[in-house]
């Protein structure tokens, strides 16, 4: 069973695809961009940024019935390996004690040209 998760909490998606999908146990994130929830672009540093990225994956795992403490596999797109210690920093307060498998790597644009973009792999609770 698959079911399409939507939620007002996390900016909407625009074009053909999701915010995530759940099949079975298993909730799978779209890549999670700094847009607010009425889809205005953060524009502030890395930081600023990575936290809005964290508060719209809390917002579609949790309309999904997962949260972060759920996630088992992260994937994080950065525009600058540079930035890597300080989305670290930041990813790390999201994942303090509970610590998912992950990828990072650097990539040569984002959408709206933003910094940082990350999907997440959940289990359903």
């Amino acid at each position: 069973m698959m079911k399409t998760i939507q939620t007002k909490e996390a900016p909407a998606a625009i074009g053909p695809y999701s915010q995530g999908v759940v099949v079975n146990n298993l909730f799978f994130s779209s890549g999670q961009i700094p847009l607010t929830a009425e889809g205005t672009l953060v524009t502030g540093d890395i930081k600023e940024q990575t936290h809005q990225v964290f508060r719209n994956l809390k917002a579609v795992l949790k309309e999904a019935g997962a949260s972060l403490e759920t996630v088992v596999k992260t994937t994080v797109f950065i525009k600058n390996m540079d930035d890597f210690a300080a989305v670290n920093e930041v990813y790390g307060e999201y994942f303090a004690t509970h610590k998912p498998a992950r990828s990072c790597v650097e990539v040569a644009r984002l959408p709206k040209d933003v910094l940082v973009e990350i999907e997440v792999i959940a289990l359903i609770k």
